[in-house]
């Protein structure tokens, strides 16, 4: 029977000595996998730091899978698609964060969608400004005829589909065509940057979240409010658009640069005022003159003979 001292864990101090105590024994090699973990990691970091200087946070095949430069599975697939909706609710909140506080001097995109784009945010985004804009218009308008005996409420439901068809265009219409025009002048300009399909949906649909809660304070009946509310939401939505996109055209011909600029503020700027002349309209300017017996002529009988007469 073993004895205590046998059961004992000991120190060796060196294995050349026990082979050559027992050269029949069996000997097995465990190679030390935290080492190479470790390296690994720190190769993984350097070319992290190399990929960020050039691209951003391009460091996973995440990246390359939702750019359009690897696909597990084919499009036709549930799976397909799944990857775009994989994001969790802290990476939602800081987007959103970013989209109403731009950092000047900060891409959008580097800063925080190049590591995961998705189309959660942008997808739910959109759909609560719709409902938003539909639902603040049809209070709005019940408002503004409160009081009005004449005036029967009716839900305009319609508003619901207009605001639906106006919105995800511009989400996905402008960003597409954007998409189109940065890859034909990439072809022709070494030096632009270039974003993906995926990322620019993204970032449209991030700069439309500031436009909920000015939506919902567009049923205040007061114009000038409102006008003022309009400007800042273009300011801040615009602001996020063209802090993303400048540095991706500021490298082509400088006409081409400050066109394609103006006209990504000027279609946001058109959505915003859009969507406060149709849905929310200015109290009405009713002035009503009092009338007196002696103002109103009747078209009588004497009237006709007297024209006869003439």
């Amino acid at each position: 029977m073993a004895t205590a001292d046998d059961l004992q864990f000991q120190e060796f101090d060196n294995a050349a000595n026990l082979l050559a105590a027992n050269p029949d024994a069996t000997t097995i090699s465990i190679r030390d996998a935290s080492g190479k973990a470790e390296k690994r990691g720190a190769l993984g970091d350097l070319g992290r730091e190399e990929d960020d200087d050039l691209l951003g946070h391009e460091d996973s095949d995440k990246t390359e899978l939702l750019a359009g430069q690897k696909k597990s599975a084919p499009f036709w697939t549930f799976e397909y698609y799944q990857t775009f909706f994989d994001v969790d609710t802290r990476q939602v909140l800081d987007r959103i964060k970013g989209s109403i506080l731009p950092i000047p001097g900060r891409n959008f995109v580097r800063l925080y969608i190049r590591s995961n784009p998705d189309l959660y945010g942008p997808f739910w985004i959109c759909a609560t400004l719709v409902f938003a804009i539909a639902i603040s218009g049809n209070i709005s308008n019940f408002i503004l005829h409160l009081g009005d005996s004449s005036y029967n409420y009716m839900p305009e439901f319609r508003k619901v589909s207009i605001a639906a068809t106006a919105i995800y265009s511009y989400a996905w219409l402008v960003p597409l065509a954007l998409w189109g025009f940065l890859a034909w002048r990439n072809n022709k300009v070494v030096n632009i940057v270039s974003y993906s399909f995926l990322e620019i949906v993204c970032v449209y649909g991030y700069s439309l979240f500031i436009y909920i809660p000015i939506a919902i304070l567009w049923i205040i009946q007061n114009e000038w409010v409102r006008w003022a509310l309009v400007v800042f939401a273009m300011c801040l939505s615009g602001s996020v658009l063209v802090m993303t996109f400048w540095p991706a055209v500021r490298d082509d011909n400088r006409r081409v640069a400050i066109a394609t600029v103006s006209a990504i503020v000027l279609l946001n700027s058109l959505l915003a005022v859009g969507c406060k002349v149709y849905f929310f309209h200015p109290p009405d300017m009713k002035i009503n003159l009092p009338l007196s017996d002696a103002t109103v002529v009747p078209f009588s009988n004497q009237t006709r003979a007297a024209g006869r007469t003439h």
